[in-house]
C-alpha cells in the first residue's frame, strides 16, 4: 500500500469535496503532478472510499504508470493542463453549486469584485460545451484557461489550478464563493462591474498577496 505525502494530500482534499459543498457522490476529480507524470482519482469511486491503491499514476501521454482502477473520465484535461502549464501542479475539478448554476447558462463570470482577480485575470471564463471525458473539452478547457488560474465548463462544472494541491481546492472554494455572490447581485438587478483600468491594478496587487517576505 502506498503511503506517500502526495497521495494522502489527494484523499483529503478529495474527501473534502463533500464537507465544503463544492461536489457530492462521485462528481468532480482531483489530480497532482509527478515526477513522471500525474495521480488522479479514479473513476466512480466515492470519495470516502478512497486509499492509497485507489489513485491512478498516468504519464504525459496518458499511458498508466500504476494503478489498479480506471482514472477519472477527465483524465484528458488533466493531462491537457499539466502540458499546457508547466507552472501547474494540481487541478481540481468540481461540480460545485452555483458555479456550475452559471456555467449551464454558458456564462462566465465578469469583474463584479476585485477578488477575480485570485484567478489570474478580470474575468473567469466559460469554456465552449464539450461533452464530458472527451479530448474536444480538454482543448476548450485549456483555451478558456489561457492566462487564468480558474474557468468554468459549459453545461459540467468548474476547474481550478494551483502550484499545489491546497492551493488548487483553496482557489476552487473562492471561485465557487465568487460564483454565489455574482448570482445573488443579478438577483439586485446586476452588479456594477470593475473596468479594465482596476482590475490591473489589483491583479498586480495579486502578485504579492498573502506573502509575508513582501
Amino acid at each position: 500500500m502506498k503511503n506517500g505525502a502526495l497521495y494522502n494530500e489527494i484523499i483529503e482534499t478529495a474527501r473534502a469535496f463533500g464537507r465544503t459543498g463544492l461536489s457530492v457522490g462521485t462528481s468532480g476529480n482531483l489530480s497532482a503532478r509527478t515526477d513522471k507524470g500525474f495521480l488522479i482519482t479514479p473513476s466512480g469511486v466515492d470519495y470516502a472510499d478512497l486509499e492509497p491503491d485507489s489513485l491512478v499514476e498516468l504519464d504525459l501521454n496518458g499511458g498508466i504508470i500504476d494503478g489498479k482502477l480506471k482514472p477519472s473520465s477527465e483524465w484528458h484535461f488533466h493531462h491537457a493542463v499539466y502540458d499546457d502549464r508547466p507552472e501547474v501542479n494540481a487541478v481540481v475539478h468540481v461540480h460545485s453549486p452555483y458555479a456550475t448554476s452559471l456555467a449551464c447558462t454558458r456564462q462566465g463570470i465578469p469583474a463584479f469584485h476585485y477578488m477575480i482577480a485570485m484567478a489570474g485575470g478580470d474575468d473567469i471564463r466559460c469554456a465552449d460545451y464539450a461533452t464530458f471525458g472527451t479530448e474536444e473539452l480538454a482543448r476548450n478547457a485549456v483555451s478558456a484557461l489561457a492566462d487564468r488560474r480558474a474557468c468554468l465548463l459549459a453545461n459540467h462544472g468548474m476547474i481550478a489550478l494551483g502550484a499545489s494541491v491546497p492551493e488548487a481546492f483553496h482557489l476552487a472554494v473562492q471561485v465557487e464563493e465568487l460564483a454565489r455572490q455574482y448570482h445573488l447581485s443579478c438577483q439586485l438587478g446586476g452588479p456594477v462591474l470593475l473596468d479594465h483600468k482596476e482590475m490591473a491594478v489589483n491583479l498586480e496587487k495579486f502578485r504579492t498577496y498573502g506573502r509575508q517576505d513582501s
